[in-house]
């Protein structure tokens, strides 16, 4: 498939596969002529960054159209910061690529490897020049992957879940087009990495970023502005939401950025609730707040209207800032950590059950058709995000507004705002497994004292 030129704004970035090696495509904007503030200016400093965060560098030139002016200032650029670089000629197919193929040479970056992408030729031999290289990184990359749904058990100690070099935090920042979210990614670094601009919609598509964030080794992805589906016509920009949504199921912590002259949109809630879908943890971030003139009144209508809108995100940190002049930051930082260590809350069974008791004697279950529900035990199965555990009796007949009751007491009982909360109604059996014969089977004691008689 081939692509209009000047798709790629961005680094786009994806998982990739390559025979059996799996690893992550950064695909960059292009080197442009331009150098000054312009977009495309701005789109030849991002290319250069993206030199500097690839392990490996495959540099294409176009084999039938020659090696270009931009090709020659890119294999300088590429000879001075570059690691592990690849030489391609894309589209060296047949005798027409062969001029491009011989004048690839020139450009210092060793022999060419002759590509065509649209035929699929010369990955064979990609293949085997990354093999030696792909074992390097392995490691490295399976160390910083995220665990979700981690399992729990009460026989076995905590594991440490603070960030760490080698596992850091996983932040999203999602949100509506031109919402802020590269200008406040920008702020943090306090560099300008990402692409700026008053071009509404810039950011097409989903960027991870490495850094030290207070001292909290983060892994940040910046993504798409996400649209309302009516107005997501351009097959860009769909492609676009699709990497923001897919961002969100590599990240921890999401923080749904929002503006705060216009605040939770359909687009905005729909965001917010597939994060608590995918069992993410949720930051709301209400950004602009240095404009805002009625700061007070609005906070508390926001804090409402978020509570009745996404109940199921009841107690999510809200943290008003300004991405611009860097107001707030500090809060957002607390408030991501604290939300990470909620998403990462195990509670002992012992204390569960003491809770359990005290909810069904505040509130007992009611009793569909006479049917009386019994709650019986609890217990946490897994972490990132909480999940329990109930065993009852008649599970199907307990109606959906007694778990939520049991969710939002978990909540306040153990201080557990935001972060989504699965919880899950088992059934267990009243049978006497002794039930129907003729003779209890003897205990332990007795059979050793019978043991004992016939000695």
């Amino acid at each position: 498939m081939t692509s209009p030129p000047g798709v790629t704004r961005d680094l786009r970035e994806g998982a990739a596969k390559l025979g059996d090696l799996r690893f992550t495509v950064i695909d960059t904007a292009g080197l442009e002529d331009a150098t000054d503030d312009s977009l495309q200016g701005r789109m030849r400093r991002l290319t250069e960054r993206a030199v500097d965060m690839a392990d490996v560098c495959l540099f294409l030139v176009d084999a039938r159209a020659g090696v270009t002016a931009s090709d020659e200032g890119l294999a300088e650029i590429l000879r001075k910061r570059g690691r592990n670089v690849i030489l391609g000629a894309n589209k060296a197919e047949g005798r027409a690529g062969e001029p491009g193929l011989l004048d690839a040479y020139a450009l210092g970056l060793g022999e060419p490897l002759r590509l065509s992408a649209e035929h699929g030729e010369g990955l064979d031999e990609l293949y085997h020049m990354l093999r030696p290289l792909a074992e390097e990184f392995e490691e490295r990359a399976e160390a910083t992957a995220p665990v979700v749904d981690l399992d729990v058990s009460d026989d076995e100690d905590a594991p440490d879940h603070a960030p760490s070099a080698a596992r850091p935090l996983q932040v999203a920042v999602i949100g509506r087009p031109n919402a802020g979210k590269s200008t406040l990614i920008n702020k943090i670094l306090g560099e300008d990495r990402l692409l700026t601009g008053p071009e509404a919609g810039i950011t097409r598509d989903s960027i991870s970023l490495t850094l030290d964030w207070r001292g909290t080794p983060t892994r940040i992805f910046d993504t798409a502005g996400m649209r309302k589906k009516a107005r997501v016509v351009d097959k860009v920009e769909k492609l676009s939401v699709a990497d923001g949504l897919r961002a969100v199921r590599f990240a921890e912590v999401v923080v749904v950025l929002l503006d705060a002259a216009i605040p939770f949109e359909s687009q905005d809630l729909r965001i917010a609730d597939f994060a608590e879908t995918e069992g993410r943890a949720v930051v709301v971030a209400v950004n602009k707040w240095d404009i805002e003139d009625d700061k007070q009144d609005k906070l508390k209508e926001l804090r409402h209207k978020f509570e009745k809108l996404l109940p199921q995100l009841r107690g999510a940190p809200m943290v008003t800032i300004s991405a611009k002049t860097g107001k707030g930051l500090d809060r957002l930082h607390a408030a991501v950590r604290r939300a990470h260590d909620i998403w990462n809350r195990r509670i002992g069974t012992a204390k569960l059950n003491q809770w359990l008791e005290a909810m069904v004697t505040a509130h007992p279950p009611p009793a569909p058709g006479g049917k009386r529900i019994k709650l019986r035990y609890a217990t946490q199965v897994k972490t990132r995000p909480p999940a329990f555990v109930i065993m009852c009796s008649h599970p199907e007949d307990l109606p959906t507004a007694y778990t939520r009751y049991l969710v939002n007491g978990l909540r306040d009982s153990f201080d557990m705002p935001g972060t989504p909360i699965r919880m899950f109604m088992r059934s267990q059996s009243d049978r006497n497994p002794y039930k129907g014969r003729k003779k209890a089977p003897p205990s332990k004691l007795r059979k050793h004292l019978d043991g004992r008689r016939a000695d």
